[in-house]
């Protein structure tokens, strides 16, 4: 008797780790509600406690029954928890898929019970299936070049705990084993599978929180970094993704593109702040849709925004400063309550050797104020003639313009 309540401690130890995970799962979702993956996340553990105390406990006591009971609870725990993974990546098996896979281990198990009765098919069935869900699950969450070192860490960890099913089962459920009721708790096959569980299992817990808590910091740093109103980068998060950006591409073409709006005072004063705030929002989603991924787009003044392009020459940033240009010349006025001409202005430059970024911004922002000395709406390039003439700008454009002067 001592050895048999031994046994079913042991037994327990796995599920009710898995438990108190599911309980900070559910805990950590109550905080941070957008992590919907969370949830299925904690039902899997649940789940999976569940099925382990009704096979441990024998409720019911009759074979046949606890085991189909036993395997809808541990089917449903591996359904949930690939959906929960896959969910943190936006991606998913879906309802329907999930309903099939659900039915197809029911049936196969109530098939080996009841028709044909088989431990053995029965162990191959749930431990070969479970596995191929999770290399498939895994497989779709396989991390870019560029992913962040948590999500392959997470993706090795899955594919690891997929994999091994399939060596464990072999290896302890041989075609000569002979297992019973009476037995099966003493098996190599049980004694393997609760060391596996209980490492492997906690050491994914332990991953999939540790991705969450990654999720939460980077959601704050956007917070922190993004300017709420146009959805780009506010002035800091521009300049610390710049620095990082200069120290990966010191030997490649880099082009820096400042913009800003012509006569945004008139706008605010003659349609309101939130007519401003429309154009500032519409023209934010102008540079955004005109760059690629890898480009540094930001607001780093009130009207005025910076978009830093790696691997881009002064010319193709001139095409593409040029394209916002008359994007913006045809589809900002759209957004006042009266048709007006709404334009920007640009300066373009390519880094130099040695160049930092406060250099190139200061010879950018020159470029920018004889773009708009020119007659504003036009992109001003290294080789522009055009002089400035500051009696041209609005007054708080040349004040801005003589601070700058004075700090570059």
């Amino acid at each position: 008797m001592v050895t048999s309540h031994s046994t079913i401690a042991m037994s327990l130890i796995a599920p009710g780790t898995l438990f108190v995970f599911g309980c900070v799962f559910c805990s950590a979702w109550l905080v941070e509600r957008r992590r919907h993956y969370l949830l299925p996340l904690a039902l899997a553990c649940v789940l999976f406690s569940g099925g382990a105390l009704v096979q441990v406990l024998h409720l019911p006591d009759a074979p046949y029954p606890n085991a189909m009971i036993s395997g809808v609870f541990y089917t449903s725990a591996v359904i949930a928890a690939t959906e929960g993974i896959l969910r943190r990546s936006q991606k998913r098996f879906g309802l329907a898929m999930d309903i099939v896979l659900l039915a197809t281990f029911t049936g196969l198990l109530w098939y080996f019970c009841y028709v044909t009765p088989n431990l053995i098919a029965r162990i191959c069935v749930q431990n070969f299936g479970y596995g191929a869900i999770l290399v498939v699950a895994s497989l779709r969450i396989a991390p870019q070049s560029n992913a962040r070192r948590i999500d392959r860490t997470l993706f090795w960890i899955m594919f690891i705990f997929a994999v091994q099913f399939f060596p464990r089962t072999a290896l302890t459920v041989g075609p000569n084993a002979v297992f019973s009721a009476t037995t099966f708790g003493q098996s190599p096959f049980w004694q393997a599978l609760q060391v596996s569980v209980a490492i492997m299992g906690v050491i994914l817990a332990f991953a999939i929180l540790a991705a969450a808590f990654s999720d939460l910091l980077d959601d704050l740093r956007q917070e922190r970094d993004v300017d709420i109103l146009t959805k780009v980068l506010n002035r800091r998060g521009f300049e610390e993704r710049s620095e990082i950006l200069f120290r990966r591409v010191s030997k490649i073409p880099l082009s820096l593109v400042l913009c800003d709006l012509d006569h945004f005072k008139s706008i605010n004063d003659t349609y309101g702040h939130q007519s401003g705030d429309d154009v500032l929002r519409r023209f934010g989603q102008m540079l955004i849709n005109e760059v690629r991924g890898s480009d540094l787009v930001g607001r780093i003044g009130g009207e005025e925004f910076a978009v830093l392009m790696p691997d881009t020459s002064e010319a193709e940033a001139v095409a593409i400063a040029e394209r916002i240009r008359s994007a913006a010349e045809n589809n900002l006025h759209q957004v006042l309550p009266v048709k007006r001409a709404t334009t920007a202005s640009f300066g373009v430059i390519e880094r130099r050797a040695g160049e930092n970024l406060r250099q190139m911004m200061g010879r950018a922002d020159k470029l920018l104020y004889t773009a708009k000395s020119a007659g504003r709406n036009r992109v001003a390039r290294e080789n522009f003639s055009a002089t400035v003439d500051e009696s041209n700008l609005e007054d708080p454009v040349r004040e801005r313009l003589s601070a700058r002067v004075a700090t570059h």
